[in-house]
Protein backbone atom coordinates (compact mmCIF):
# COMPACT_ATOMS: atom_id res chain seq x y z
CA UNK A 1 0.00 0.00 0.00
CA UNK A 2 2.88 2.36 0.78
CA UNK A 3 4.21 1.89 -2.77
CA UNK A 4 0.99 3.32 -4.18
CA UNK A 5 1.44 6.45 -2.08
CA UNK A 6 4.98 7.28 -3.21
CA UNK A 7 5.38 10.47 -5.27
CA UNK A 8 6.78 8.67 -8.30
CA UNK A 9 3.93 6.14 -8.35
CA UNK A 10 1.36 8.92 -8.24
CA UNK A 11 3.20 10.77 -11.01
CA UNK A 12 3.18 7.63 -13.14
CA UNK A 13 -0.56 7.24 -12.56
CA UNK A 14 -1.08 10.86 -13.56
CA UNK A 15 0.82 10.30 -16.83
CA UNK A 16 -1.24 7.18 -17.57
CA UNK A 17 -4.47 9.02 -16.78
CA UNK A 18 -3.59 11.95 -19.04
CA UNK A 19 -2.55 9.59 -21.84
CA UNK A 20 -5.88 7.75 -21.53
CA UNK A 21 -7.76 11.05 -21.60
CA UNK A 22 -5.91 12.13 -24.73
CA UNK A 23 -6.68 8.79 -26.38
CA UNK A 24 -10.38 9.17 -25.56
CA UNK A 25 -10.37 12.61 -27.16
CA UNK A 26 -8.86 11.18 -30.34
CA UNK A 27 -11.35 8.31 -30.45
CA UNK A 28 -14.60 10.03 -29.48
CA UNK A 29 -13.83 13.54 -30.80
CA UNK A 30 -15.99 15.53 -28.38
CA UNK A 31 -15.17 18.68 -30.33
CA UNK A 32 -17.64 17.48 -33.00
CA UNK A 33 -20.25 19.42 -31.07
CA UNK A 34 -18.84 22.46 -32.88
CA UNK A 35 -20.42 21.24 -36.13
CA UNK A 36 -23.21 18.94 -34.91
CA UNK A 37 -24.64 21.09 -32.13
CA UNK A 38 -26.16 20.09 -28.79
CA UNK A 39 -28.79 17.31 -28.72
CA UNK A 40 -32.29 18.83 -29.01
CA UNK A 41 -34.94 18.48 -26.33
CA UNK A 42 -32.85 19.57 -23.32
CA UNK A 43 -33.88 22.63 -21.29
CA UNK A 44 -31.52 25.53 -21.85
CA UNK A 45 -30.26 25.68 -18.26
CA UNK A 46 -29.57 21.94 -18.18
CA UNK A 47 -27.82 22.09 -21.52
CA UNK A 48 -25.58 24.94 -20.35
CA UNK A 49 -24.60 23.07 -17.16
CA UNK A 50 -23.93 19.85 -19.06
CA UNK A 51 -21.92 21.67 -21.69
CA UNK A 52 -19.82 23.34 -18.97
CA UNK A 53 -19.16 19.94 -17.39
CA UNK A 54 -18.16 18.42 -20.74
CA UNK A 55 -16.07 21.51 -21.47
CA UNK A 56 -14.19 21.12 -18.18
CA UNK A 57 -13.37 17.47 -18.72
CA UNK A 58 -12.35 18.05 -22.34
CA UNK A 59 -10.12 21.02 -21.54
CA UNK A 60 -8.37 18.97 -18.85
CA UNK A 61 -7.95 16.22 -21.50
CA UNK A 62 -6.09 18.50 -23.93
CA UNK A 63 -8.97 19.56 -26.18
CA UNK A 64 -8.02 23.09 -27.34
CA UNK A 65 -10.07 25.76 -25.57
CA UNK A 66 -10.52 27.93 -28.68
CA UNK A 67 -12.52 25.12 -30.31
CA UNK A 68 -14.64 24.70 -27.19
CA UNK A 69 -15.22 28.45 -26.93
CA UNK A 70 -16.29 28.64 -30.56
CA UNK A 71 -18.62 25.71 -29.95
CA UNK A 72 -20.16 27.42 -26.91
CA UNK A 73 -20.94 30.52 -28.97
CA UNK A 74 -22.25 28.53 -31.93
CA UNK A 75 -24.56 26.41 -29.76
CA UNK A 76 -25.81 28.85 -27.11
CA UNK A 77 -25.14 32.32 -28.47
CA UNK A 78 -23.10 35.00 -26.78
CA UNK A 79 -24.62 35.30 -23.29
CA UNK A 80 -25.26 31.68 -22.37
CA UNK A 81 -22.24 30.56 -24.37
CA UNK A 82 -20.00 32.81 -22.29
CA UNK A 83 -21.45 31.40 -19.05
CA UNK A 84 -20.89 27.84 -20.25
CA UNK A 85 -17.38 28.56 -21.51
CA UNK A 86 -16.14 30.39 -18.40
CA UNK A 87 -17.72 27.81 -16.10
CA UNK A 88 -16.15 24.99 -18.08
CA UNK A 89 -12.79 26.74 -18.08
CA UNK A 90 -12.75 27.10 -14.30
CA UNK A 91 -13.86 23.48 -13.89
CA UNK A 92 -11.20 22.20 -16.27
CA UNK A 93 -8.52 24.30 -14.60
CA UNK A 94 -9.58 22.97 -11.20
CA UNK A 95 -9.46 19.36 -12.41
CA UNK A 96 -5.98 19.77 -13.85
CA UNK A 97 -4.73 21.73 -10.83
CA UNK A 98 -6.06 19.11 -8.42
CA UNK A 99 -4.57 16.21 -10.35
CA UNK A 100 -1.21 17.92 -10.63
CA UNK A 101 -1.17 18.98 -6.97
CA UNK A 102 -2.10 15.56 -5.56
CA UNK A 103 -0.28 13.29 -7.99
CA UNK A 104 2.68 15.21 -9.37
CA UNK A 105 3.86 18.01 -7.10
CA UNK A 106 6.06 16.03 -4.70
CA UNK A 107 7.82 14.15 -7.50
CA UNK A 108 8.45 17.15 -9.76
CA UNK A 109 9.42 19.90 -7.31
CA UNK A 110 12.99 18.58 -6.80
CA UNK A 111 13.60 19.11 -10.53
CA UNK A 112 12.87 22.86 -10.48
CA UNK A 113 16.50 23.78 -11.04
CA UNK A 114 16.56 25.75 -14.29
CA UNK A 115 16.49 29.54 -14.20
CA UNK A 116 13.19 29.82 -16.06
CA UNK A 117 11.56 27.13 -13.92
CA UNK A 118 12.80 28.67 -10.70
CA UNK A 119 11.62 32.12 -11.77
CA UNK A 120 8.15 30.83 -12.73
CA UNK A 121 7.88 28.83 -9.52
CA UNK A 122 8.89 31.84 -7.45
CA UNK A 123 6.34 34.11 -9.11
CA UNK A 124 3.50 31.61 -8.73
CA UNK A 125 4.42 30.80 -5.15
CA UNK A 126 4.79 34.41 -3.93
CA UNK A 127 2.28 36.21 -6.18
CA UNK A 128 -0.19 33.49 -7.17
CA UNK A 129 -3.20 35.63 -8.04
CA UNK A 130 -1.27 38.34 -9.88
CA UNK A 131 0.85 35.87 -11.81
CA UNK A 132 -2.06 33.63 -12.83
CA UNK A 133 -4.14 36.64 -13.82
CA UNK A 134 -1.36 37.78 -16.15
CA UNK A 135 -1.04 34.29 -17.63
CA UNK A 136 -4.77 34.10 -18.29
CA UNK A 137 -5.05 37.60 -19.73
CA UNK A 138 -2.20 37.07 -22.20
CA UNK A 139 -2.74 33.73 -23.97
CA UNK A 140 0.94 33.01 -24.53
CA UNK A 141 1.13 29.99 -22.21
CA UNK A 142 -1.00 26.95 -23.17
CA UNK A 143 -3.93 26.39 -20.85
CA UNK A 144 -2.91 22.90 -19.74
CA UNK A 145 0.72 23.89 -19.22
CA UNK A 146 -0.31 26.80 -17.00
CA UNK A 147 -2.60 24.55 -14.95
CA UNK A 148 -0.03 21.87 -14.23
CA UNK A 149 2.75 24.41 -13.78
CA UNK A 150 0.71 26.18 -11.11
CA UNK A 151 -0.06 22.82 -9.49
CA UNK A 152 3.63 22.01 -9.10
CA UNK A 153 4.26 25.43 -7.54
CA UNK A 154 2.99 26.54 -4.13
CA UNK A 155 0.18 28.64 -5.58
CA UNK A 156 -3.00 28.33 -3.52
CA UNK A 157 -6.37 27.07 -4.71
CA UNK A 158 -8.29 30.31 -4.17
CA UNK A 159 -5.87 32.62 -6.05
CA UNK A 160 -5.58 30.10 -8.87
CA UNK A 161 -9.32 29.66 -9.44
CA UNK A 162 -10.22 33.32 -8.92
CA UNK A 163 -7.50 34.53 -11.30
CA UNK A 164 -8.63 31.95 -13.85
CA UNK A 165 -12.29 33.00 -13.62
CA UNK A 166 -11.44 36.67 -14.09
CA UNK A 167 -8.54 36.41 -16.49
CA UNK A 168 -10.15 34.23 -19.14
CA UNK A 169 -13.20 36.46 -19.60
CA UNK A 170 -11.84 38.84 -22.29
CA UNK A 171 -10.30 36.22 -24.55
CA UNK A 172 -13.15 33.74 -24.03
CA UNK A 173 -15.71 36.43 -24.84
CA UNK A 174 -13.98 37.13 -28.15
CA UNK A 175 -14.05 33.47 -29.15
CA UNK A 176 -17.66 33.00 -28.04
CA UNK A 177 -18.78 36.05 -30.04
CA UNK A 178 -16.84 34.75 -33.04
CA UNK A 179 -18.58 31.39 -32.73
CA UNK A 180 -22.00 32.99 -32.32
CA UNK A 181 -21.51 35.16 -35.42
CA UNK A 182 -19.59 32.61 -37.52
CA UNK A 183 -22.52 32.30 -39.94
CA UNK A 184 -21.99 35.95 -40.93
CA UNK A 185 -18.20 36.45 -41.04
CA UNK A 186 -18.60 39.93 -42.47
CA UNK A 187 -20.61 41.22 -39.52
CA UNK A 188 -19.12 43.85 -37.18
CA UNK A 189 -19.34 41.46 -34.20
CA UNK A 190 -17.29 38.80 -35.93
CA UNK A 191 -14.71 41.27 -37.25
CA UNK A 192 -14.26 42.95 -33.87
CA UNK A 193 -13.94 39.64 -32.00
CA UNK A 194 -11.51 38.26 -34.56
CA UNK A 195 -9.45 41.45 -34.40
CA UNK A 196 -9.32 41.23 -30.61
CA UNK A 197 -8.07 37.64 -30.82
CA UNK A 198 -5.30 38.64 -33.22
CA UNK A 199 -4.27 41.62 -31.10
CA UNK A 200 -4.21 39.56 -27.90
CA UNK A 201 -2.01 36.90 -29.50
CA UNK A 202 0.41 39.53 -30.83
CA UNK A 203 0.47 41.32 -27.46
CA UNK A 204 1.21 38.05 -25.68
CA UNK A 205 4.12 37.42 -28.02
CA UNK A 206 5.52 40.92 -27.50
CA UNK A 207 5.22 40.70 -23.70
CA UNK A 208 6.84 37.27 -23.64
CA UNK A 209 9.69 38.49 -25.83
CA UNK A 210 10.36 41.51 -23.63
CA UNK A 211 10.21 39.49 -20.39
CA UNK A 212 12.54 36.73 -21.54
CA UNK A 213 15.68 38.54 -20.33
CA UNK A 214 14.23 39.11 -16.88
CA UNK A 215 13.31 35.46 -16.47
CA UNK A 216 16.63 34.25 -17.78
CA UNK A 217 18.71 36.72 -15.75
CA UNK A 218 21.73 34.99 -14.26
CA UNK A 219 21.54 34.18 -10.62
CA UNK A 220 24.01 35.54 -8.13
CA UNK A 221 25.56 32.36 -6.80
CA UNK A 222 28.13 34.21 -4.73
CA UNK A 223 27.86 34.76 -1.01
CA UNK A 224 25.03 36.92 0.18
CA UNK A 225 27.40 39.05 2.20
CA UNK A 226 30.92 40.44 1.88
CA UNK A 227 33.63 39.67 4.32
CA UNK A 228 34.89 42.79 6.01
CA UNK A 229 38.57 42.99 6.75
CA UNK A 230 39.44 42.04 10.29
CA UNK A 231 41.61 44.58 12.06
CA UNK A 232 43.79 43.61 15.00
CA UNK A 233 42.66 44.99 18.32
CA UNK A 234 44.00 48.40 19.16
CA UNK A 235 46.26 48.31 22.18
CA UNK A 236 46.54 51.59 23.94
CA UNK A 237 49.55 52.68 25.79
CA UNK A 238 47.66 53.29 29.02
CA UNK A 239 48.67 51.20 31.95
CA UNK A 240 46.10 48.72 33.30
CA UNK A 241 47.78 47.91 36.50
CA UNK A 242 50.64 48.71 38.85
Amino acid sequence: MSLLLTPWTRLALLVVLLAAAGACVLVYEPQRILSEGWPPGLPLGTAVVLFAAVYGVCSAAFVPRPLLNLAAGAVFGTQFGLVAAVGGTVLGAGIAFGLGRVMGQEALRPFLRGRLLEAADGQLSRHGFRSMLAVRLFPGVPFVVANYGAAVSRCGWAPFLLATALGVVPNTTAYVIAGASASSPGSPAFLVSFGFIVVSVVAAGVVGWRKRHRLAAPRNDGPAYELTPQHPPVVSGASHGP
